[in-house]
């Protein structure tokens, strides 16, 4: 069990900083060019695997990392609803888009009990976690709940709504993998001064603020077509 717990936190921690660089170079590079699709491709396969790991050892180390397995269903849900989404047309996104909705719906249910469970204890916490930190997942799994209603009840997805839905997953899911490596559990490898100073949490901001400028660059934007290319 040792030698297996071993390899898979160095699986998932060697797949996480694949993606957080993965999703700073499909920031960096044209958008819907070649470099970009690639990149977004490793960047979903490297984020879900490490999702996939991470909840794994949220299961396995239950006492201690029991937050883990709910923060990675939610990065797996959403790097695969935004993979789906630049590719599936309307026809087709019932099936496949319903599945992994019904999964992010049950995991957000278990983020808000877990809070709930954790403002029940004297110090409201669970598993080494505070009930905050369950609800700040579960707000995040149900924007992405809601929003996984919106995609299944329309009858018509436009192409300019599809990419906004693709784009603000993909966002969400790399701001997790910085997270964890920055002000996270990976945080720890940097000096003491570093991390007192900030600066470290500057890569999720700025995951934030591009995200919300592409958002509003594809929903708003005046006289610009959008460009659709599978990924």
């Amino acid at each position: 069990m040792f030698i297996f717990l071993t390899i898979t936190t160095i699986a998932h921690i060697a797949t996480g900083t694949i993606a957080v660089v993965m999703g700073a170079i499909t920031f960096a590079v044209r958008k819907g060019g070649s470099q970009h699709i690639n990149a977004g491709r490793v960047f979903t396969i490297t984020m879900g695997l490490s999702s996939c790991l991470g909840a794994i050892l949220g299961l396995i180390k239950f006492d201690t990392f029991y937050i883990t397995f709910h923060a990675g269903v939610l990065g797996m849900t959403l790097v695969i609803s935004g993979w789906l989404l630049a590719r599936i047309r309307n026809k087709h996104r019932f099936a496949s888009f319903g599945a992994v909705a019904g999964v992010n719906l049950l995991n957000t249910a278990g983020l808000i009990a877990a809070g709930f469970c954790a403002l029940t204890f004297p110090d409201q916490t669970l598993r080494g976690f505070a009930s905050a930190d369950y609800f700040f997942l579960a707000g995040m799994a149900g924007v992405g709940v809601i929003n996984d209603l919106v995609v299944l009840l329309r009858k018509t997805l436009t192409d300019r709504h599809r990419i906004a839905q693709h784009i603000w997953r993909m966002c969400l899911g790399f701001f997790i993998a910085a997270g964890s490596a920055f002000t996270g559990p990976g945080a720890s490898i940097f000096p003491q001064a570093v991390r007192d100073s900030g600066i470290l949490s500057l890569p999720e901001l700025t995951i934030i603020v591009l995200m919300l400028f592409w958002l509003f660059r594809i929903l708003f934007g005046k006289g610009r077509r959008v460009q659709v290319k599978q990924a």
